[in-house]
């Protein structure tokens, strides 16, 4: 008798507490569109709403009929933990595919690294980072990223000048950095990640960007971006989705004129 009014007691506690799949879909707000983003990450994110990433937040919270509101938060170490899992935002609108801690929605663009140089530069026909023309010329690189492993490899290690990788953009500019010393020429040339290279130097008549489309070692320089919610949010994540697939021309059309390198889904060739 007491083992089954004890059974009793844990059927009853059981019945009464909502599903936790109940409680993760409780956080998100129905009133608001409520994004997750850093406040300096130019061109993708900025707290004055030009970036091309907060043409999309608000693309989409036009078509869910939601006013759009921003958690900023520097995009480094903790930005996941203190920002989306913490409650108080509800979407990243730029994510890697495959990163752990967040449930990624169907991606809706793909870009890749690529080379800036000068256009009056030697080097401006450069296409791969094994190409030995890059030999004892200074390289603008993030450290930590995937083009800095394949520019050692390439035997480039003492021709690479280092940024950081994790900063605060409030105070820190590396992209912007790097590319005013290639236009200076105190870098011959720098590796940077397209969404952020490509459109400053859109703006840029003395620069180009290069995408790295020809790499045949090393890790892979393209990368698949969706966006980026609480894991168990399916819902969340389907309702994403169906604006993805349903307004993908509006936002290939919000990239292409920011400038960001639009690829195939293989990253082997621009998206025609």
């Amino acid at each position: 008798m007491k083992r089954a009014l004890i059974l009793a007691a844990l059927w009853l506690c059981a019945a009464l507490a909502p599903p936790a799949s109940a409680q993760v879909a409780d956080l998100r707000s129905t009133t608001e569109l409520r994004v997750c983003a850093d406040p300096a990450a130019v061109p993708m994110s900025s707290r004055d709403g030009s970036g091309f990433e907060n043409r999309i937040a608000a693309l989409f919270g036009e078509k869910l009929g939601l006013p759009v509101v921003y958690t900023w938060f520097p995009q480094g170490s903790g930005f996941i933990r203190k920002t989306l899992r913490a409650g108080v935002c509800d979407v990243v609108i730029g994510y890697a595919q495959g990163d752990e801690l967040v449930q990624n929605t169907n991606h809706y663009y793909t870009s890749a690294y690529g080379i800036v140089t000068r256009k009056d530069s030697p080097l401006a026909s450069v296409e791969t980072l094994e190409d030995p023309a890059l030999k004892g010329h200074p390289i603008g690189v993030v450290a930590g990223t995937p083009p800095a492993t394949n520019l050692a490899r390439a035997g480039l290690a003492k021709d690479m000048r280092g940024w950081d990788l994790f900063v605060d953009r409030r105070v820190e500019d590396p992209v912007g950095d790097m590319l005013a010393q290639v236009k200076s020429g105190e870098l011959a040339a720098a590796v940077i990640w397209g969404p952020l290279a490509g459109p400053l130097v859109k703006q840029d008549p003395e620069l180009q960007f290069t995408p790295l489309l020809k790499e045949t070692s090393g890790p892979r320089m393209f990368y698949r971006i969706t966006m980026g919610v609480r894991l168990g949010e399916d819902v969340w994540k389907r309702q994403l989705n169906s604006l993805i697939r349903r307004h993908q021309d509006e936002i290939d059309a919000i990239l292409r004129e920011a400038g960001v390198p639009l690829l195939d889904d293989y990253g082997k060739a621009l998206k025609p």
